[in-house]
């Protein structure tokens, strides 16, 4: 493009910019003259995070910083591209506008800057309910990111971020928690307003509860995202999933009443039940020492507080999962576990491991001290 129609098209620009930004114009000039263009990217991206920037974005992105765009770093380009696409009336526009800044970068060298655009195109497809469009566009996207050594957060986090909410969309609640916790991963917690956190946290407990393959919370139970429901209208919800955690049936029974409040943790009642009974179920042998793991149905219906008649069916259920190892005597009705799923304590469970400890260390103590008292004389020799 003609230097002088760029001057000019800078001048009118810089007559429009707000007060508080016509330093920064001016700067971005100064560097634009003197072809400075690492600083003239900073600059501009400065300029693009000021609220006040808003109506220039889209401007100054078509008409000034595409002129030079091959002489800059692709990523800060596309960067630049994705603050000014927020300026576009509506998602139509954003598709048309994303889908020409992809094809742009779509080069050997900055691959990176590709993906990056490519799953903000996406994410709009997301909202304009192309599903299949953008599972394509996500597909290509995480096939190149596995090929990269290494690439910024904020790419990965990008990918991660768009690749729940494409599976949000279609109720695949298993691959919807581990993309969030992912996306999370990628970002520092600070970044994100508080708004953004409760609705990724409520949305977070929801999938592990209802996921029928998600039967242990530890990851989201430790992660501070957790944190932003207390003293909310949704701290039920924490405190539900911690309740799933340590199979407490007692203060499930108590916060079930809230369930009518989300349509899809109402619509999984039946289920929820069951998959509070297996967590009840481990959590009973848990607490039981390993060599006591004999358990008898009875038992079983009464530390669990589940019926009689469906504790083989439990325990099978639980055998199937992978939650627990052992075997069943279905004629003497006698659960014999080896082995019970690991999974995070909270601190009354941690208590109960610690009288564990102790017994365990009394009893080796007095073990010491039986082979002490018979074996005297082998001892002295």
């Amino acid at each position: 493009m003609d230097p002088e129609i760029i001057s000019n098209f800078l001048a009118e620009q810089r007559e429009s910019a707000p007060d508080e930004l016509l330093t920064n114009f001016l700067e971005i000039e100064d560097y634009w003259d003197r072809k400075l263009w690492h600083q003239l990217t900073d600059s501009l991206i400065a300029y693009y995070n000021h609220p006040a920037s808003s109506f220039q974005r889209l401007p100054l992105f078509r008409q000034f910083i595409t002129s030079f765009a091959e002489k800059i770093n692709q990523l800060k380009f596309v960067s630049l591209g994705l603050s000014a696409v927020t300026q576009c009336s509506d998602d139509r526009e954003r598709l048309a506008f994303l889908t020409d800044l992809t094809a742009k970068v779509n080069k050997p060298a900055s691959q990176d800057a590709y993906v990056y655009s490519l799953v903000t195109t996406s994410e709009v497809k997301l909202r304009l309910q192309d599903y299949d469009g953008a599972r394509k566009d996500l597909n290509k996207a995480e096939s190149i990111l596995d090929t990269f050594d290494s690439v910024e957060t904020e790419v990965h986090a990008s990918f991660y971020r768009t690749n729940a909410s494409y599976y949000q969309a279609k109720h695949d609640f298993a691959a919807y928690y581990k993309n969030a916790l992912l996306y999370l991963a990628c970002i520092d917690l600070k970044t994100i307003t508080s708004e953004e956190a409760r609705s990724r946290a409520y949305d977070l407990s929801v999938a592990a509860m209802i996921s029928d393959s998600i039967y242990n919370f530890g990851e989201l139970l430790l992660h501070p995202i957790l944190d932003s429901l207390t003293s909310t209208e949704h701290a039920w919800l924490r405190d539900l999933l911690f309740a799933f955690n340590r199979g407490d049936l007692a203060a499930y029974n108590v916060l079930e009443n809230n369930l009518s409040k989300c349509a899809l943790l109402q619509e999984h009642k039946e289920f929820l039940w069951q998959k509070i009974s297996l967590s009840a179920l481990t959590e009973a042998v848990f607490r039981r020492p390993p060599h006591d793991r004999a358990m008898t149905f009875a038992t079983i219906s009464r530390e669990t507080h589940v019926r009689p008649q469906e504790i083989e069916i439990l325990i099978m259920k639980a055998l199937s999962l992978g939650l627990l190892k052992g075997s069943i005597d279905q004629v003497a009705e006698i659960a014999r576990i080896n082995w019970v799923q690991p999974k995070v304590l909270d601190m009354k469970q941690i208590d109960n491991m610690r009288v564990r400890l102790k017994d365990w260390d009394s009893s080796v103590n007095q073990l010491g001290h039986w082979i002490e008292g018979v074996g005297k004389d082998v001892w002295a020799a």
